[in-house]
C-alpha cells in the first residue's frame, strides 16, 4: 500500500482526517448510490475470496447474506435509504480472535475494491472513518 494512503487510512481509523471534510450526507451519492455500493461490496467479497489470510474467516459464511448485510450497512452508514438488519459486529465477530494485522488487511481489501470501482480516495476515507468505530467490536487482542 502507498505509504501516504496508509497514513490517511490510519488517521481515518482513529477518527482524524488529512483531507478537507465533505458533507457525509452526500457520501451515499459519492459512493454511487445503491448500485455503487453493491459494486463495492461485490468487489470486496471477491477480494476476500482470493486472500489466503482473510478468506478462512469467511469460508463458512452464507455469502449471499454477507453481501446483503454489507450493502445494508454501507448504505445506512453513508446516509442512504437503507436500514441495517444484521447482527451486531461484536456478535458476528465473537470468538474469531482477529488480529490487528488481519483487521488492517481486510481494510486494504475494501480499499482495493473501492479503487477498482474508481471511488476517489477522499470518498474512501469518509467511508472508512464511518466504519472505524466498529473496530473494537471486530478486532480482539
Amino acid at each position: 500500500m502507498n505509504p501516504i494512503k496508509y497514513l490517511v487510512v490510519f488517521f481515518a481509523l482513529i477518527g482524524l482526517s488529512l483531507s478537507p471534510q465533505a458533507n457525509d450526507d452526500d457520501l451515499y451519492q459519492d459512493l454511487g448510490g445503491k448500485a455503487g455500493i453493491e459494486a463495492i461490496v461485490d468487489g470486496f467479497v471477491t477480494e476476500i475470496s482470493f486472500d489466503q489470510e482473510i478468506y478462512p474467516f469467511f469460508k463458512d459464511s452464507d455469502i449471499g447474506r454477507l453481501r446483503e448485510k454489507l450493502v445494508e450497512q454501507f448504505c445506512m452508514l453513508s446516509h442512504g435509504p437503507c436500514e441495517y438488519s444484521g447482527d451486531s459486529m461484536k456478535d458476528v465477530h465473537a470468538g474469531m480472535h482477529i488480529t490487528s494485522g488481519q483487521f488492517n488487511r481486510t481494510v486494504e481489501l475494501l480499499q482495493a475494491s473501492m479503487d477498482k470501482n474508481d471511488i476517489p480516495f477522499a470518498v474512501q476515507n469518509r467511508l472508512i472513518k464511518l466504519l472505524a468505530p466498529m473496530r473494537p467490536d471486530i478486532y480482539h487482542r
